[in-house]
């Protein structure tokens, strides 16, 4: 059976009819992906913003930096080894007993840097050979002013634990190998939209593996957080110091590191070499306790 031109004039509409609305339907998907994807990412920044202002807003801050600092001497439970500043003192003779004649190297940490993490990879061993030879003093100062990073105050977590080790292992490399075990880069976890949440027994885990024994770790770990308070008093305090801000810029970042109480202008390209020029020694002269650095 024959069919008439006028049957298949309309077949070819019929068809031209399908593939332009069939475009039409593709165009208009392509656009509603794209409006979404658009509305997403700024609900994502709008998000960030009013996480950020809120916790700002809520925070009960001390407006000046003498104000923080009596807040902080204030606090009720604080750790007995932290100096007036929040710091934690190291040398090789132990905690708190500073060795004359040799620089001292403040370093500013916060668990969920990714900056810090990178200092801490780049520089901790050269460190630890300096501290082991006398060659330096370390002043460690705990910062958890990110945990609205996290879903779990996993800066608080982190670092409580970090300054129940100090204050209840009195082996200052239990603590420095805890600090490097969540620095590493398979265990630190990510920022925000990118944070997977880790929990007290992997943290407690980092601790043994450093050397501190299960019955410090069990007590860094119980959830009480003893250092709470203290830590975001040290926060409120420390964010408030210029001295500590970067060259050009009205605001505390982390990793902040200091040699002799001046802020180290690091080198990102390399970290290693600028900070031993900084401190006065050359590699070759590292761990050897003959030699005393020339800054």
């Amino acid at each position: 059976m024959k069919r008439s031109n006028t049957q298949r004039q309309d077949s070819r509409n019929d068809t031209a009819v399908s593939v332009a609305e069939r475009r039409q339907q593709t165009i208009i998907g392509m656009l509603t992906v794209t409006i979404i994807a658009v509305l997403l990412i700024v609900g994502g920044v709008a998000l960030y913003r009013s996480m950020a202002a809120n916790r700002s807003a809520t925070m009960d801050t001390p407006q000046s930096e003498q104000a923080a600092h009596d807040a902080l001497r204030k606090v009720k439970v604080k750790p007995s080894l932290a100096n007036d500043q929040g710091g934690i003192l190291i040398s090789k003779n132990g905690y708190g007993s500073k060795i004359d004649g040799v620089p001292t190297v403040g370093m500013y940490l916060e668990p969920l840097c990714p900056g810090c993490a990178l200092v801490s990879r780049t520089l901790d061993p050269t460190i630890k050979r300096m501290l082991d030879a006398g060659q330096i003093n370390l002043d460690l100062h705990f910062m958890t002013f990110q945990d609205y990073k996290s879903s779990d105050e996993y800066s608080t977590r982190a670092f409580n634990a970090a300054v129940t080790i100090a204050q209840q292992d009195p082996n200052p490399d239990h603590l420095l190998g805890y600090l490097m075990n969540i620095y590493r880069e398979d265990f630190q976890p990510g920022e925000l939209g990118e944070y997977r949440s880790v929990t007290d027994d992997q943290l407690k885990q980092q601790a043994i593996n450093s050397g501190v024994d299960k019955t410090t770790a069990d007590k860094a770990f119980d959830g009480r957080y003893r250092y709470r308070a203290w830590l975001k008093a040290t926060d409120d305090y420390t964010i408030l110091r210029p001295e500590l801000y970067a060259p050009g810029k009205n605001g505390f970042s982390t990793p902040t590191v200091t040699i002799n109480n001046r802020r180290w202008q690091m080198d990102g390209s390399d970290l290693k070499d600028s900070f031993l020029t900084a401190v006065g020694l050359n590699e070759n002269e590292v761990g050897d306790p003959a030699v005393k650095p020339k800054n």
